[in-house]
């Protein structure tokens, strides 16, 4: 039963979320979804309703040299090859979905490794 119990409380996080959290064209929306093993982060342009790029942790270029793809290396890891992606889209800024996860963690070594790659938000 907990575990249902912890799955609702992050949707209802998402919905309260979403109400505020909106993508554009230039200042597209970084989501973030996480599972035990791996960890995944798409640039959103929600006027379209189109995925601009994703990358997660079990991309070739994400999973040499990677332990694991469920730790917070993995998740940096992706956040900086997330960030070199939309600057070489021409995206500089971006608004930051946590998807409903707390700010800690992976989520968190995820967005410090966008913010080193160049990305504001």
């Amino acid at each position: 039963m907990q575990r249902k119990d912890k799955v609702e409380a992050r949707q209802r996080r998402k919905r309260r979320i979403r109400k505020k959290v909106h993508g554009t064209p230039t200042k597209p929306r970084l989501t973030v979804f996480k599972s035990i093993r791996q960890i995944y982060a798409q640039l959103v342009d929600d006027t379209q309703q189109k995925v601009i790029t994703g990358i997660s942790t079990l991309n070739k270029e994400v999973k040499e040299g990677l332990k694991s793809g469920g730790n917070s290396d993995a998740a940096k890891k992706v956040g900086e090859t997330i960030g070199k992606k939309a600057i070489g889209l021409g995206i500089t800024e971006i608004v930051f979905d946590r998807n409903g996860f707390k700010y800690h963690g992976r989520i968190k070594a995820l967005a410090d490794g966008a913010r080193e790659a160049g990305l504001k938000f």
